[in-house]
């Protein structure tokens, strides 16, 4: 036998379904059946809803930050197509795939909490231009589509459509331009809704500048969920972390942390809001948890290029704007009406499977992409493409002293049988040593 490496025939591990994706199953299966009973038996057998709290969890959490969530789509894509921002190009592809994933989850909630699922057209054709919920479906309809064909260059890579591929690229700054757009309206137009209710919400949360600060938020959201999901899937596919992209991105999220909070305190200030936010009560609570969390504590933390520099100080900061922005969207869309409603909205468990299932749909769909589509293309250049591993270890390298035992074909005897001085035929079959070095 020559040569310095040899391959020694290993078993495939058995399939483990491991702890996350035990729980992506159970909370799946759970939040089916909860949808399966929504459908069937209306909103009151699921939810705590009410004419007192028409908005629960559902707008809150699986529109309301859906929606922003996707905010990272627009940001990153105008910013390195439109402004040529080229260091961020390497994490286009993942935020294409989550923000449609976000949008997509959130027009899913709307069918499960409208209950008639086949009504989801009518918008297209009936149309109430004086309403903003009528602009806000039209934009999040539209900018599904944009996000589609941002994300089908990944699709048509993997199924080798060169030609769309090519028309794809050709059309893909003014898709960007027009995702921009029609992103901008209907975030700042999320905000517009709560500005007919100036006597119902409360004033910490009221404010004529509610569209800018929620387009300003969603910003800020998309940005910290682009470093979590890097961070996620360096990880989870074993792949390098693009530090110095993510040190630049912190950077940029500092920037609209601190327009948002400048501008949301001013505001509050010019409204004489200011002193509400430090009375006993659970509306000043619930808001100084949500600037503390999703503002100050991040600003503190992303403040020094070197801590801006250093991974886990980079996904902290994250996650503190990803559960601040969570608080401020439940607080405008629940927290803030109670005092006027005279009463608390709790979820009930059918609710929260639900938007927990939703939850695990999207991190499904998004591993799955990353897995099997052309996602992280330093990958597929390196060779190291996600869901390949096992494959690849199928034989194991050993080297040429490991080897010393097996002096003759008698030594095969435990693989082949009877001994032959015929060389068998799974010995044939294996990869030669310059395959193993090329690959």
């Amino acid at each position: 036998m020559s040569g310095t490496s040899a391959l020694t025939p290993t078993t495939k591990p058995p399939y483990r379904l491991g702890f996350w994706k035990g729980m992506f199953f159970l909370l799946v299966a759970v939040g089916l059946v909860a949808t399966i009973i929504r459908m069937v038996s209306g909103l009151g057998a699921v939810t705590n809803l009410s004419d007192q709290y028409p908005w629960g969890l559902w707008k809150g959490f699986n529109v309301l930050v859906a929606i922003g969530l996707g905010g990272a789509g627009f940001t990153i894509m105008g910013t390195v197509y439109v402004f040529n921002a080229k260091r961020f190009h390497s994490i286009v592809r993942p935020t294409v795939l989550m923000a449609f994933l976000a949008y997509a989850s959130a027009a899913v909630s709307l069918m499960i909490d409208i209950g008639r699922p086949w009504t989801i057209w009518h918008p297209l054709v009936m149309w109430n231009p004086h309403s903003v919920l009528f602009e806000v479906a039209w934009c999040l309809m539209l900018y599904t589509c944009v996000l589609t064909l941002e994300g089908s260059g990944m699709l048509f890579e993997r199924w080798g459509w060169n030609r769309l591929l090519r028309l794809q690229r050709m059309i893909t700054l003014p898709i960007v331009i027009v995702g921009v757009v029609l992103s901008t309206l209907h975030q700042s137009s999320l905000g517009a809704l709560f500005l007919i209710v100036p006597g119902k919400l409360h004033a910490l949360w009221y404010s004529e500048m509610l569209p800018l600060l929620f387009f300003v938020s969603a910003m800020g959201m998309g940005l910290a969920m682009v470093i979590i999901l890097s961070k996620l899937s360096a990880q989870a596919f074993r792949r390098a972390l693009e530090v110095p992209v993510l040190a630049h991105l912190a950077r940029v999220l500092l920037a609209v942390l601190w327009v948002y909070g400048v501008a949301r305190l001013f505001d509050m200030a010019h409204n004489g809001a200011l002193p509400l936010a430090f009375q006993p009560t659970y509306e000043a609570l619930m808001f100084q948890i949500e600037i503390m969390l999703g503002v100050a504590l991040p600003i503190v933390l992303l403040a020094s290029p070197a801590r801006r520099a250093r991974p886990g100080i980079l996904y902290a900061a994250a996650v503190c704007v990803v559960f601040g922005f969570i608080l401020n969207r439940l607080n405008v869309s629940i927290t803030g009406f109670e005092a006027a409603q005279g009463g608390h909205y709790v979820p009930a468990w059918p609710e929260v499977f639900i938007t927990l299932m939703m939850v695990a749909l999207v991190f499904g769909a998004f591993s799955f992409g990353a897995r099997y589509l052309n996602v992280y293309p330093e990958m597929k250049k390196s060779g190291r493409q996600p869901g390949l591993e096992t494959a690849r270890t199928a034989y194991r390298p050993t080297e040429l002293s490991e080897l010393t035992e097996f002096t003759g074909p008698t030594e095969f005897t435990e693989f082949t049988g009877p001994t032959e001085s015929v060389e068998p035929a799974w010995h044939r079959r294996l990869p030669t040593a310059e395959m193993v070095r090329r690959n």
